[in-house]
């Protein structure tokens, strides 16, 4: 540990998560190298204990541990408990990922601890808190994206519905038009969610495919990509939302969603706690999901990205672990990097260059430490850079 400089950039070695929704291609064309043959998910960047990158053979929670003031800041070192507030990711997603919801930080702690005290160990498949913090996120678009977030209004989805022509719907359907927003809402979702709803939900899979319906056409493809799931008829509440690149998604606790395809920039709190109720092979736990799920209905929280030095895109969401900013690098002009904060850079296109660090090029990063003054980058290019919110 001794040999690491905390004054300067470190290059980061990182780990891609091979989950079967991931592309086989999609990250390989991006960094130009090789398919291996098997889906590459996530590319994780960070401190997270499930997956952390590492610096010269030493995970990088360790060299954080090691000093936080100078890895972190002391300022940072005290508001987060020693630990780097944000998780910065690369998702390439093909197929449906999981329908599902973040807990809120009192939700997080509550479960975490009473998962422990059943004895319930943290790689075990039926575990559904794998720590004690909250995981508000925010996912800005490489290449188009879209996904589901957030329930639509009851009114709204019930027009929807109806255009199905599914007879057995109509119950639902009416608790939409009539009832409370919220439980309505609630209603509906757990009782799309209930065994007893298979031989209905049986119906709506065979009428999504049939439809030619242009705004149920996404709900027809998650149909088509997990024939006979829970998750594809309660799909049908949510919002379906597209970003084209440069543009940004922020989903708090609470928050249903499910991201569909394309590649995407990924930073949230540094948590991995995800309650499923479907589209997926892992661990569901619909009664806890219910417990944290908003039934407000709402739209979509998108964030604008703001204008920095030239070429600096900044999204700041409301969230205190993480900002991100997009910088667009023409070959000429060096971006100014503040200091006394931790800063993770990673390259998309081209090549980004740190001083004290050798050049980035796709899907490398780096990781700079509070320690370091400000500092340069520069190259022809994007890269994006995670940093503490305000």
């Amino acid at each position: 540990m001794s040999q690491l400089d905390l004054r300067a950039p470190m290059r980061l070695a990182t780990t891609i998560r091979p989950y079967d929704w991931g592309s086989v291609t999609a990250l390989p064309e991006l960094f130009g190298t090789e398919p291996t043959g098997q889906p590459q998910a996530e590319l994780w960047m960070g401190a997270h204990p499930g997956a952390p990158s590492t610096v010269g053979g030493v995970p990088l929670d360790a060299v954080i541990a090691a000093d936080p003031a100078a890895a972190l800041g002391p300022g940072t070192a005290a508001r987060f408990g020693g630990r780097l507030p944000y998780l910065l990711k690369i998702l390439a997603v093909a197929r449906p990922l999981s329908l599902q919801v973040h807990p809120s930080a009192e939700q997080a702690r509550a479960g975490y601890a009473a998962e422990n005290a059943r004895g319930i160990p943290l790689d075990a498949r039926e575990r559904t808190y794998k720590d004690d913090a909250h995981k508000p996120e925010m996912v800005c678009a490489v290449t188009p994206f879209h996904g589901l977030c957030g329930f639509r209004s009851p009114a709204a989805t019930a027009g929807l519905l109806d255009r199905l022509g599914v007879p057995g719907l109509r119950p639902w359907i009416g608790a939409l038009r009539d009832g409370e927003p919220a439980t309505a809402l609630r209603t509906v979702f757990a009782e799309m969610l209930a065994d007893a709803a298979a031989p209905l939900r049986a119906e709506v899979e065979r009428a999504l495919l049939a439809a030619g319906d242009p705004e149920l056409a996404p709900y027809a493809e998650i149909a088509r990509a997990c024939p006979g799931d829970r998750g594809v008829t309660a799909a049908l509440l949510l919002h379906h939302v597209e970003l084209a690149p440069g543009e940004a998604l922020y989903l708090g606790a609470g928050v249903p969603h499910a991201y569909l395809g394309g590649v995407a920039v990924e930073i949230m709190a540094n948590s991995d706690n995800v309650l499923r109720c479907g589209l997926t092979s892992k661990h569901i736990d619909v009664p806890e999901l219910m417990r944290v799920v908003g039934f407000a209905p709402g739209e979509p929280h998108r964030v604008a990205a703001e204008p920095g030095g030239p070429g600096e895109h900044r999204y700041l969401p409301p969230a205190p672990e993480f900002a991100l900013a997009r910088h667009e690098l023409d070959g000429e002009r060096a971006h100014e990097l503040p200091g006394g904060v931790p800063q993770i850079v990673v390259c998309v296109e081209g090549e980004a260059r740190l001083a004290g660090a050798t050049a980035l090029r796709p899907g490398e990063s780096a990781f700079i430490p509070a320690e370091v003054s400000t500092t340069r980058l520069e190259g022809k290019g994007t890269a994006y850079r995670a940093a503490p919110g305000a």
